[in-house]
């Protein structure tokens, strides 16, 4: 692994070593006081930075990392001129971390002087409310997820920890999100890397994602080992099992983790010997047919003692989900839950390509998953989670409206630890500790502090999402439809969610009613046998 650098405390050493040499030169001249009084305060500035523990930056960059915080202090000025001069590009995405940001320190996050979007903008959105607005109780906003075959249902957040393995994230940052997530009594997906210690340290609730390197749970050759597997899903911390078909974030895509980056901890959490390239494939060798698919789902649930099994994927070519769907009509065996990633989330490093224009965005993915269940008669039996840049409570809600059952966050948690998207997540060199390996930056992430602000982010964050529902007249968050969104098409126009996400009807599918989208027609392709397209 890269050695630790220590270049980012050059100013710090540079101080601290003329302050010295000032002071050693005073008893030859009193004159050389005078550089001391200067430099001495800036000295003890660099000590007092290296010892604090709310700022990870000046953990990680004592005395220099105040000039981040000199241009945070006029970034609201700066950014309602890029707005008003209409060069800032992302407008929604910085409210977003700001809100992350002050609801994760316990800042207040009211905002004089209207709405900062540009609500004359085409595709911007909002949510309608009642002038009988209702009281909705934020402390208790689950989820019932695990079918009749379950033994061990669990009732999940309507919120969640999205999956980021340990080895993409620090040891400390696996740390302050799992001990925020028993804090808060929501779910830490453990993303594909496996279950390492630092996932089991305070005991928060785990969803273990199985990849195709089936990681804590493979043979020495890469293959699915049921033992193994058994054993990880024994612990009771483990809530819910996810297959991994595919990530928003570069879909179809695999991976590999040279040798040289695997630590004997990251070695121990994968089941992979040291000194060796990790491979995730970009396919599962456990099983190649959708009705496989379902069979390898029912052993899974089986040996895990009966909890929830479901899969993550991004949407890619439609029928190919149908033939999922057509094999859990045919085998009888259905998983618990899915998970539709976004295209546009992923937090994990990726092929531009790939990045920008592989894979289904959310809404539409969103859409037809949950359509496809409803005209197979099979929605009310299975749960969807949604995963992709669902940041805010107005992001939650929307995707609910669209047809999920909660939503996961990767990147709002990772906001909420610090991450300042410095975008060097693969160098090693992350400036706040969030995404390296190196423990010099780990350090800077204190878990107690961060562990803190994660559960914050989360309740306030959920506060929020009960209040829309209650001043939208809903007795719940669950209850929001499309109907409840309103979305502007051009300047002089609006359509109503239902209008551009329509809710089609139960079981249109299997009694084959034909329908203006084309799923029946897809629906008709698609093969339980076989995920190849007919002949």
């Amino acid at each position: 692994m890269r050695k630790p650098s220590l270049r980012r405390y050059g100013v710090f050493i540079g101080v601290t070593a003329l302050t010295l040499l000032f002071l050693i030169a005073s008893f030859w001249s009193l004159w050389m006081l005078l550089p001391f009084a200067l430099s001495a305060p800036i000295m003890l500035l660099g000590l007092y930075d290296l010892l604090q523990k709310p700022h990870a930056i000046l953990r990680n960059y004592p005395v220099l990392g105040h000039m981040r915080f000199v241009f945070e202090g006029i970034r609201p000025e700066i950014r309602q001129y890029l707005i008003e001069s209409d060069q800032d590009e992302e407008p929604f995405s910085r409210d977003a971390r700001s809100i992350v940001y002050q609801r994760a320190k316990g800042v207040e996050d009211k905002r004089p002087f209207g709405t900062r979007m540009r609500v004359y903008d085409s595709g911007y959105s909002w949510l309608t409310h009642s002038v009988c607005p209702k009281e909705v109780d934020a402390d208790n906003l689950r989820m019932p997820v695990g079918g009749p075959e379950c033994r061990q249902s669990y009732a999940i957040s309507l919120y969640n920890i999205s999956a980021m393995s340990f080895g993409a994230l620090s040891a400390n940052a696996i740390l302050a999100l799992n001990k925020g997530a028993r804090i808060g009594g929501f779910a830490h997906d453990t993303g594909e890397g496996g279950i390492s210690r630092y996932h089991r340290r305070f005991g928060g609730d785990l969803i273990y994602e199985i990849g195709t390197g089936y990681f804590g749970c493979r043979t020495p050759d890469g293959r699915f080992d049921p033992d193994r597997f058994a054993q990880q899903a024994s612990n009771p911390q483990v809530k819910m099992i996810e297959i991994k078909l595919s990530q928003g974030a570069k879909p179809g895509h695999g991976g590999m983790l040279p040798a040289a980056k695997i630590s004997p901890e990251i070695a121990e959490a994968r089941g992979v010997p040291m000194g060796v390239d990790c491979l995730s494939p970009s396919s599962h060798n456990a099983f190649s047919t959708p009705i496989e698919m379902m069979e390898f789902i029912s052993r899974l649930r089986e040996l895990s003692g009966g909890k929830p099994v479901g899969f993550k994927l991004c949407v890619g070519h439609r029928r190919e989900f149908m033939c999922m769907v057509r094999a859990m009509l045919e085998t009888g065996i259905a998983p618990d839950f899915i998970v539709v990633d976004g295209k546009e989330g992923g937090t994990g490093a990726a092929p531009l390509e790939f990045a920008n224009h592989m894979g289904m965005p959310l809404n539409e993915g969103l859409t037809f998953v949950h359509n496809t269940l409803r005209g197979a008669g099979l929605r009310d039996k299975i749960r969807i989670g949604a995963a992709g840049k669902l940041i805010t409570a107005f992001d939650i809600a929307h995707a609910l409206a669209l047809g999920a059952d909660w939503a996961n966050s990767a990147r709002g948690f990772m906001f909420a630890i610090g991450c300042i998207q410095a975008q060097s997540c693969h160098t090693n060199r992350c400036p706040v500790g969030v995404a390296t390996q190196d423990p010099l930056r780990q350090r800077a992430l204190v878990v107690e502090d961060k562990a803190e602000r994660v559960a914050r982010f989360h309740a306030g964050t959920l506060k929020a999402l009960a209040e829309m529902a209650g001043a939208a007249g809903l007795s719940s968050p669950c209850d929001f439809l499309p109907r409840h969104f309103m979305v502007r098409q051009s300047d002089s126009g609006m359509v109503t969610g239902d209008e551009l996400f329509p809710y089609l009807p139960e079981g249109f599918l299997v009694n084959e009613e034909e329908d203006s989208l084309g799923y029946l027609a897809r629906w008709k392709r698609a093969r339980a046998e076989s995920f190849a397209p007919p002949d």
